[in-house]
């Protein structure tokens, strides 16, 4: 029987890289979550088998409790409130780990002959719960932020060096608990510090900086749940966590690299803060235009290119946006779409978004594949992004955001912005594009807005 469950782990493990893989592109995506899918539940099942497994019931109990709250979630959450779930689901994963630990830790407390013939178990047990802990609690806050609950970053005076102090005693704690002895205050302090600690480094990151934070912690889930993969001797938790963990750490890099933040500032610095905005000095004035005339205005261009940002996730205006595409397309206008890789409030938002739509994946660009074809694009559609296509962040070395790639919206003939408002964007900067000579906005809500659009295209 074991030799037959370590099989079941081997086929499990295949299908969750089979399906992170297919993941990769949005063609396949959702086969890549059937097959990954499939694997979790051949794993579960086969767990069963374990021999010496008791609790049968709690673990039948828990696991309809939890898939009954996921399917219910999962079929009612709008895709605007997506990010949040992600962040929620992820912040449970980092919250199981270290529940594990927790378990293993207090089977161990005062029975000192078996943690010294277990010490790497102690040692791996308390690692994992570490980072488990920080991923459950830094997860619930990015949620909060998301949600709107917490609108505003946090912060106080020596806040760092308060972080240091935190950060050392849940180490100190730990390292106790792995060499010196289970005891149970200890364990209940320990977990305590990590807590805290998840909590106090999370919030005073702005929003903007979410997609980062989620993928960071997205990293740091998986990691704990490999580790307790080790204490529980189980095979396929090791490999899937360590999947996770590697495929996390590299978003988290190229998320990082996308708003130009090194690792490093990521991982111990107050990133996210604007750092004290500085007053960007634009000139010009914001230029309205009525939907007729930027309807008139895309009808009888060549090629237009629309950047989706979060505002046309609030909006919902997805499908009328690809609606109005359809008919520029028949008219023989070349539309595209422009990703950028922190659009929205996680990885992939907008390219969910678009693909619900039914928008042709060969129309979606990430930055680096469209940047060069502004320069030759007679309109640009912005609706709801902001600070991924501001040039300051290529003219001015002061700004919060200078050395961010953005999206190269200021070089087309035209630029159209769809906008509810004159506000600023969710780093709190001017947006100097919205000023610029070739200009115009086009207030109102983004699905009102685009059914006025198509109306406008349908009658010239």
């Amino acid at each position: 029987m074991g030799n037959l469950i370590e099989v079941v782990y081997f086929v499990a493990v295949a299908l969750f890289i089979l399906g992170l893989k297919r993941m990769s592109s949005p063609r396949h995506a959702r086969e890549g979550i059937v097959w990954a899918g499939v694997g979790m539940v051949a794993a579960t099942v086969a767990t069963f088998f374990v021999p010496n497994l008791e609790n049968f019931g709690l673990m039948i109990a828990a696991i309809l409790i939890g898939s009954g709250i996921a399917f219910v979630s999962g079929k009612r959450v709008a895709m605007t409130d997506m990010p949040q779930m992600i962040a929620l689901y992820n912040g449970m994963g980092g919250g199981a780990a270290a529940a594990i630990a927790a378990v293993e830790l207090l089977k161990m407390s005062g029975n000192h002959a078996d943690m010294s013939h277990s010490m790497i178990t102690v040692q791996l047990a308390v690692a994992g719960a570490v980072i488990g802990t920080v991923s459950f609690s830094g997860s619930l806050i990015a949620f909060a932020k998301l949600q709107g609950w917490l609108r505003k970053a946090i912060r106080f005076p020596y806040q760092q060096i308060f972080n240091l102090v935190v950060f050392v005693g849940t180490i100190g704690t730990g390292v106790y608990l792995a060499f010196v002895g289970a005891d149970i205050s200890i364990i209940i302090l320990f977990f305590v510090l990590a807590l805290a600690f998840g909590v106090l480094i999370t919030i005073p990151i702005g929003g903007a900086d979410m997609p980062v934070v989620i993928s960071l912690f997205n990293a740091l889930t998986g990691l704990a749940v490999a580790f307790e993969g080790f204490v529980l001797n189980n095979a396929a938790m090791i490999i899937a966590g360590t999947v996770v963990g590697a495929a996390g750490t590299l978003l988290t890099q190229l998320m990082a690299r996308a708003m130009n933040r090194p690792i490093s500032n990521v991982l111990f610095g107050s990133f996210g803060t604007t750092g004290g905005a500085v007053e960007e000095e634009v000139t010009g004035s914001l230029k309205p235009i009525e939907a007729s005339d930027a309807a008139v205005m895309m009808a009888f261009a060549e090629k237009v290119i629309i950047i989706p940002g979060y505002g046309l996730a609030v909006a919902q205006a997805q499908h009328k946006i690809w609606e109005m595409s359809k008919q520029l397309i028949e008219n023989g206008v070349d539309v595209k779409f422009a990703i950028h890789p922190v659009a929205g409030r996680m990885p992939g938002h907008m390219n969910v978004l678009l693909a619900e739509a039914g928008v042709p994946y060969d129309r979606i660009l990430d930055l680096d594949e469209i940047n060069e074809d502004f320069a030759t694009t007679d309109v640009a559609l912005v609706i709801g992004a902001n600070d991924v296509v501001n040039p300051v962040a290529r003219t001015n070395p002061e700004s919060p955001i200078y050395g961010m790639p953005i999206l190269n919206a200021d070089y087309a003939k035209n630029v159209i912005v769809i906008k509810r408002g004159k506000g600023a964007g969710f780093s709190g900067i001017e947006n100097a594009l919205f000023y610029n000579d070739n200009t115009r906005m086009l207030y109102g809500d983004g699905q009102e807005m685009a059914s006025q659009l198509i109306q406008g295209i349908k009658e010239l």
